[in-house]
């Protein structure tokens, strides 16, 4: 199979000649109502209906109580890692196959950020991995509290992220996680549709949170998801976004330093009408996925698929090359005919900010950081792929 063959597929897919985007959203007369809603009301910011209606959305379908909306997925995990008592000096594992953003929210808080390798099932942090690192570079306290030994650091958290929607192996991590005595926060900002043996990705840990950026599987323009496992925290973290401002009819009375992260009424009223039909777009993603899979079965492509113990969204479908060249081939030769693809991540300590940061072995994560490409993955496409 050689690149043109990808470039006809895609146009196949979407029937169209014209540039094909990466991900992008649909909208349709249901969001046209409801933004227009808010616009008339003049709630556009944050006083309305809609943000405690997205709340709410968001925790039936994922079938946990706790939901705080707030402006994007990189405050959600901000806020989610300051309620835990991250701060100045602390360390935080994740991997450093992701998004930078994951890595920012940690360093806002003045922690740094430790990677730990993925694993070539899910392409998410991997339990092994996690499980040397903590044996052979950290020990516990008298306190219980977990510590890096050679640098004196505490790790107050862990974040595993749900890699293109595919899940972790939450089981494994939270045992890790509660041996060592180390809070999870997931993040499940590419993952919302996406189930761990039945579960939703996000209420596993201790926190989760999830994106509704343009890009993500459906999006309120811009914003963010806090999911707690208890309504005290969910109650704490909702006033910590929200100001800190105590209930009142007309004073203004804050009682602890906090941020100004609440959701406008505008982009929940977005957001609430793209929720309405997620669970027909999950399927449609799904049924891309299968498509794609039974198309690069036997070329020298390998698509990546969900774990087996998994149900993915496939939010973003990818491939593995068998080589870096052999990415880079097919990344300019897409590119240059207007069919959008990119490739994974830098890894997180290939970045000058992130490059002096502790880590462990990184091999899995640089042999698919060298081979991945992200094909076009928007769920309006035109043939019938199922």
């Amino acid at each position: 199979m050689i690149p043109n063959d990808v470039v006809n597929c895609v146009r196949d897919i979407y029937e169209s000649n014209d540039f094909i985007s990466l991900h992008e959203p649909t909208f349709g007369s249901t969001e046209e109502e409801y933004v227009l809603n808010t616009v008339r009301s003049t709630f556009v910011s944050s006083v309305g209906q809609y943000v405690e209606q997205f709340e709410q959305g968001v925790a039936d379908y994922v079938k946990h109580n706790n939901a705080v909306a707030v402006v994007n997925g990189t405050a959600a995990l901000h806020a989610a890692l300051h309620y835990i008592g991250v701060g100045f000096g602390d360390l935080v594992i994740t991997q450093a196959f992701t998004f930078v953003a994951t890595c920012n929210a940690i360093k806002q808080l003045g922690a740094e950020p430790v990677f730990v390798d993925i694993n070539h099932e899910s392409l998410s942090l991997c339990p092994q991995a996690l499980a040397n690192f903590l044996e052979e570079q950290c020990q516990l306290s008298e306190q219980g509290v977990c510590v890096h030994r050679a640098s004196g650091k505490a790790i107050k958290a862990m974040v595993p992220m749900h890699t293109f929607g595919h899940p972790a192996k939450m089981d494994e991590i939270q045992i890790i996680s509660q041996k060592w005595g180390i809070k999870v926060v997931e993040d499940a900002a590419e993952s919302l549709g996406s189930l761990y043996n039945g579960k939703h990705t996000g209420t596993l840990g201790d926190h989760g949170i999830i994106s509704f950026n343009g890009n993500k599987i459906i999006t309120c323009g811009a914003g963010g998801i806090i999911l707690s496992k208890h309504l005290a925290a969910a109650n704490a973290i909702k006033h910590l976004t929200t100001t800190a401002k105590k209930p009142h009819s007309w004073e203004f009375e804050h009682d602890q330093v906090a941020f100004n992260y609440r959701m406008p009424n505008l982009n929940a009223a977005l957001g609430c009408a793209q929720l309405e039909k997620l669970s027909q777009i999950v399927e449609q993603k799904r049924a891309l996925a299968k498509f794609y899979h039974r198309f690069f079965s036997d070329s020298e492509y390998q698509f990546v698929c969900e774990p087996k113990y998994a149900q993915s969204n496939y939010w973003l479908n990818a491939l593995v090359c068998q080589s870096e060249k052999h990415r880079n081939e097919l990344l300019e030769f897409t590119n240059s005919k207007q069919v959008m693809t990119r490739p994974a991540w830098r890894l997180m300590h290939t970045l000058p900010m992130y490059s002096e940061c502790i880590r462990g072995d990184l091999s899995t994560s640089v042999f698919y950081q060298s081979r991945i490409v992200n094909i076009p993955s928007s769920y309006n496409y035109k043939l019938k792929v199922i």
